[in-house]
């Protein structure tokens, strides 16, 4: 990926208890992103939200388990997300909660890779 180019932005609205394979979804997609080399992704956790299907989840302190919207997010060229998406949409036949994932045009206006750290 390459500054002031066109990229593909792939999001995922999920619940932070949705599982695949006795992982949290949210997990597994950050995984398999970084596996099949896509440039980085983001979980986002929400504070309220609601799906096609569901109540109105939201955070409130007096609640001991809580189920909250999540966005997962990745950017890259659009030829590796679409490949990505290939590889991972028939997850989500095996996965019995609702979701939703879409894809946009986006813009990179920069893209500055940091230094690794170097663990000893």
């Amino acid at each position: 990926m390459k500054s002031n180019s066109e990229a593909t932005r792939l999001r995922f609205y999920i619940s932070n208890t949705d599982k695949f394979r006795h992982t949290l979804l949210s997990e597994t997609l950050v995984f398999a992103a970084k596996r099949y080399g896509l440039a980085g992704a983001t979980v986002t956790k929400g504070c309220m939200g609601y799906g096609s299907s569901s109540v109105i989840h939201s955070a409130k302190f007096w609640e001991i388990t809580e189920k909250l919207p999540v966005i997962v997010e990745m950017v890259d060229e659009p030829t590796k997300i679409e490949q990505f998406v290939n590889i991972i949409l028939p997850w989500f036949d095996k996965i019995p909660t609702g979701c939703l994932v879409t894809a946009e045009k986006v813009q990179v206006v920069l893209f500055k890779q940091g230094m690794k750290k170097k663990f000893f």
